[in-house]
C-alpha cells in the first residue's frame, strides 16, 4: 500500500517560494509534523544548502542539521522528511538524491521549477524511492 503525504496549502506555497528565491541553486529544508500513514506536515524548516555544487545537489551542514532536528523534537514534532528543489530539472528524484537519502520511511519532497512549479513526494524505502500521493489541504 502506498503512503500518503498531507501538505497544507500554505506550507506548499512556502516551499515553492523558498525554491523560487533560491534558484538557480537548489534549496533544502526539513518537514516536521506527524510521521506515519498518512504523514502530515505541520511546519517547514528552511536550511542552507552547503553543497559544493549547489546548482545540482543539496547538502545540509551536519551541525546545522542536528540543531534543526533538536528544534523539531523540542517543538513536539516528528521529522516527516526533507524537501529540496530541482530549479531546471525533472520532478523525479535523481540518482544523486538516491545516493544521499539516509532516512528510511521518510518523505522526500521535490519542487520542480522547470515549467510551472510542481511538487511531488517519494518515500525512501532504504534501497529505492516509492512515489507517494501528496494531498494538499
Amino acid at each position: 500500500a502506498r503512503m500518503t503525504l498531507e501538505l497544507p496549502d500554505d506550507l506548499r506555497r512556502e516551499i515553492v517560494d523558498h525554491a523560487r528565491s533560491g534558484a538557480p541553486e537548489e534549496v533544502v529544508g526539513v518537514l516536521a509534523g506527524r510521521r506515519g500513514d498518512p504523514s502530515r506536515v505541520d511546519r517547514v524548516y528552511r536550511a542552507t544548502n552547503v553543497a559544493n555544487c549547489p546548482e545540482v545537489r543539496y547538502e545540509i551542514e551536519p551541525t546545522a542539521e542536528l540543531e534543526l532536528l533538536e528544534r523539531i523534537d523540542g517543538a513536539g514534532f516528528d521529522v516527516v522528511g526533507f524537501y529540496h528543489s530541482h530549479p531546471h530539472g525533472p520532478l523525479e528524484p535523481s540518482d544523486t538524491d538516491a545516493r544521499l537519502a539516509a532516512w528510511p520511511d521518510h518523505s522526500y519532497v521535490i519542487v520542480s521549477l522547470a515549467a510551472e512549479p510542481a511538487i511531488g513526494s517519494w518515500r525512501w524505502r532504504g534501497d529505492r524511492f516509492e512515489a507517494e500521493p501528496v494531498r494538499i489541504g
